[in-house]
């Protein structure tokens, strides 16, 4: 029996399953595709975009520069980035229903704790770049992975999960659904699936243009929907608004999609060739919980939505590292009360954010008299600092906070990286996936709490280059402040809170 079984070698199911494994617990993924490559994964149909929050996520696991060399981005040398008082900002920012924005307007001042980092902004990559240095990743902890294993059957007790793949039943103490949007786990654990039926039929190809100079690169929103350019030789996106009528069961012709284009870009352009193409929808659902009894849902198969601002990948990248250290705990009874229900608590409500987000651009982008004026308003508002700012603190992923009934606005939200005066960063010290105590003010007391629970939590002590006016934090595995401390430092509360977080200690 393995203590967890994964539904999914994706992104999200490759992620979770280092999270897991990385506390020593023996992970199995179970991947219905036969091959690990596709032409779906590599660029242009593959392109993803790791927004601000994943790239920490990546770099706080020591994966950031793997994950940026098999990107071909360039991100600067782990402890390069310059110290300064003030927020950092990106240099781009994700668009909102095809309208792109100034960097150069957020206003910094207001980007509360947040200090300089190596990951200091996302970047564009492939589910291919990503898939290969977590599969590395996983096969370096001993995560067995098992592919053309097509989930068919799910049964659990109060004390395990049976998963039947390819005519093989497989035991696990837990079983997590990374299997997507049409997650085969989600129906047969029966969770309920609600949320809004979709309005546009969307197209993703790879195609050849007779006449490709007649189709400008960029978004370019239309009286009849939208259709998207890349740079990528014959890369084509569309948004057809056409209620969603479309039959996403029958094949994607030329014809089709030719008469499709021309409908959405009043041209007559031509279509002479379709290498690849597959549909979707704004369909946004949401799981109303993430978990039953032993069985957890993450990524697409707990959330869909639109690709719209390319939030997908990110929210699943958030969920895995959110329930990766969390269920490991559960796998060796140190769990402390209620802590993997917090992982619904947590992400439902950040699930739940993007997917308005979502929705607010199919609104923004739903054809109709009304629209231009609509979107010349929202352009305006949102190019101002305020509406800047507010975009960018929405689609970077770094601004989210939790709900841990602690009034210290820091508690709940991810972490600064925080630098010590001999170099080390935060970044570092949470390689292993281990929690993390900064005491800037050397208090004893706090050491000597610590220590009751080694092996989950490390304890640093120094001087901060920046410690933002803290003495100490306690940071979760996951990166998000759990407690932190402005005074002297009350080992009372410090143990409390570690005591939520980390459970009993050993001695």
């Amino acid at each position: 029996m393995h203590d967890v079984v994964i539904a999914g070698g994706g992104p999200v199911g490759l992620f979770l399953a280092g999270e897991v494994a990385l506390s020593g617990c023996s992970v199995l993924v179970l991947e219905r595709e036969q091959e690990a490559t596709s032409p779906w994964k590599t660029l242009p149909l593959g392109m993803r975009g790791l927004n601000a929050a994943s790239a920490e996520t990546f770099y706080r696991r020591g994966l950031l520069e793997a994950a940026a060399k098999a990107s071909g981005t360039a991100v600067e040398k782990l402890g390069a980035a310059p110290e300064a008082s003030e927020a950092p900002v990106p240099r781009a920012l994700s668009h909102f229903a095809g309208m792109t924005l100034d960097a150069a307007d957020i206003e910094s001042a207001t980007l509360r704790y947040r200090l300089p980092s190596p990951a200091m902004e996302g970047f564009m990559t492939s589910l291919a770049a990503i898939e290969d240095v977590l599969s590395e990743r996983a096969a370096t902890l001993g995560v067995e992975i098992v592919r053309g294993a097509d989930v068919t059957a799910v049964t659990q007790d109060d004390h395990a999960v049976a998963v039947t793949a390819a005519g093989r039943q497989y035991q696990g103490r837990w079983l997590v659904g990374c299997d997507g949007g049409r997650s085969t786990v989600r129906t047969l654990a029966g969770f309920d699936f609600v949320g809004t039926e979709p309005l546009f039929t969307g197209y993703v190809a790879q195609v050849t243009f007779a006449d490709p100079d007649r189709l400008p690169l960029g978004f370019n929103p239309t009286a009849h929907g939208m259709y998207l350019r890349t740079p990528f030789e014959g890369h084509l996106g569309m948004m057809d608004f056409d209620g969603a009528t479309f039959d996403r069961s029958q094949p994607l012709t030329r014809e089709h999609l030719q008469t499709v284009l021309r409908r959405i870009t009043g041209t007559d352009v031509t279509l002479t060739d379709v290498r690849l193409a597959s549909s979707f929808t704004d369909r946004a659902m949401q799981a109303t919980s993430y978990r039953r009894g032993r069985v957890l849902l993450a990524g697409d198969a707990a959330h869909i939505h639109s690709p719209l601002g390319g939030q997908g990948l990110n929210l699943g990248i958030g969920d895995a590292v959110n329930l990766g250290w969390k269920l490991a705990a559960a796998v060796h009874g140190t769990a402390a009360d209620g802590l993997l229900d917090t992982y619904t608590s947590e992400r439902h409500p950040v699930g739940a954010a993007v997917l308005d987000w979502s929705r607010a651009q199919v609104a923004t982008m739903k054809p109709g008299p009304n629209t231009p004026a609509l979107r010349r308003l929202l352009h305006d508002l949102m190019s101002t600092p305020d509406g800047t700012t507010h975009v960018y603190r929405t689609t970077s992923g770094l601004f989210n906070r939790y709900d841990l009934a602690d009034e210290q606005p820091l508690v709940g939200r991810t972490a600064p990286d925080f630098r010590f005066e001999d170099g080390t960063r935060l970044g570092d010290l949470l390689h292993q996936g281990q929690g993390v105590v900064l005491d800037f003010s050397a208090h004893r007391g706090l050491q000597d709490v610590a220590g009751k629970w080694k092996g989950r939590i490390r304890y640093a002590a120094g001087s901060a280059r920046n410690d933002l006016g803290f003495t100490a934090l306690l940071v979760r595995p996951d990166g998000v402040v759990a407690w932190a401390s402005e005074h002297t430092p009350r080992r009372e509360a410090f143990a409390q809170a570690t005591a939520r977080w980390f459970g009993v200690p050993e001695n």
